[in-house]
């Protein structure tokens, strides 16, 4: 069960706040094209997801050698709100955009068969 505290706590890391935007205006992505968008190193944005997986905000599922991660669409309701709130104004937000822009010139992105 996330506690509000344990919820705020994860939200108060910038790094996890533009994960959980990026997964948020995607939807479903993967370690690579997180580590690609937030031109970041891969262990860095792992040990942030691991975070977030933990608190049960996040949902992963394998595909081969890929990793695929997106917002869990069974967190507690009002943790859905606050996210659905944040949408707007991560739509808004320059160094969002700057992310997502990362992300779609992402070269080589992987091919989803089951997403």
């Amino acid at each position: 069960m996330i506690t509000e505290s344990d919820f705020f706590d994860a939200l108060s890391d910038e790094t996890r706040r533009r994960i959980l935007a990026l997964l948020a205006l995607n939807g479903e992505l993967c370690v690579c094209e997180l580590h690609f968008a937030l031109d970041m190193p891969q262990p860095k944005v792992s040990r942030h997801l691991s975070v977030l997986r933990d608190l049960n905000l996040l949902t992963m599922r394998r595909d081969g050698t890929w990793i695929y991660y997106q917002l869990n669409t069974q967190m507690p309701a009002w943790c859905a709100a606050i996210f659905a709130a944040l949408s707007d104004v991560w739509i808004s937000d320059v160094n969002r955009s700057q992310d997502n822009q990362r992300l779609l010139d992402m070269p080589n992105r992987p091919a989803r068969c089951c997403a």
